[in-house]
């Protein structure tokens, strides 16, 4: 079943990576079965969600069965597309990017970073964790078409014009973490993550 046939809410689509990583661990502890309450326990979200959830695509499970652990792993690697590496390009490689260069994804095995860009001559020409960083004022020369999204962890100031030259490759997805709200055109998913608003909305809550 293709993904993006289904027409499912976004707050659903943030969570099958959720899921998937669980019943990935399931399955590799020989678990066969599990219910929406074990499941709920596991990834803290509450069992009607993620009957909601699964029911939009579907009968994933039975009624006093649960949910075939292996099937589960099988469908949502399918639609989450696990067998198709996405390739990605980091644009600004200062504490945050170094931070994402490093990590890469590694316990995504189907998303991973490899090329970066920069303005810093003495990062130029240098990798780390093994991906290459290049001159960003040659990023339409070197970014390939098989690179379709890219992570912004540039200032906010410059984040518009890169997105700009971005739309001209053939980029999909924008994960934008820096405070501008850019614009893009409607052919490219954007998510803009703010971690400056994310903790004061955290700490908001704790405040009530």
């Amino acid at each position: 079943m293709e993904s993006e046939q289904i027409k499912i809410p976004q707050a659903t689509a943030k969570r099958l990576p959720l899921y998937y990583r669980f019943i990935k661990n399931l399955s590799l502890s020989g678990k066969q079965r599990v219910s929406s309450a074990e499941l709920s326990e596991a990834v803290k979200v509450d069992s009607a969600t993620i009957r909601r959830d699964f029911s939009y695509f579907g009968a994933l499970g039975k009624k006093g069965y649960g949910y075939n652990v292996n099937y589960l792993l099988t469908f949502f690697s399918e639609a989450l597309n696990q067998h198709e590496v996405m390739k990605v390009a980091l644009i600004g490689v200062g504490n945050l990017g170094t931070a994402f260069l490093r990590y890469n994804f590694i316990k995504n095995n189907n998303t991973e970073i490899v090329m970066a860009f920069d303005i810093d001559p003495n990062k130029i020409g240098t990798d780390i964790g093994g991906v290459p960083i290049y001159d960003l004022e040659k990023l339409e020369e070197i970014i390939t078409d098989e690179i379709q999204i890219a992570i912004l962890t540039v200032p906010a100031g410059v984040a518009q014009s890169i997105a700009d030259r971005l739309t001209e490759k053939n980029i999909r997805g924008i994960l934008n973490f820096t405070p501008a709200r850019i614009s893009v055109p409607d052919h490219i998913r954007i998510h803009h993550i703010d971690l400056a608003i994310e903790l004061q909305t955290l700490a908001y809550f704790l405040q009530k």
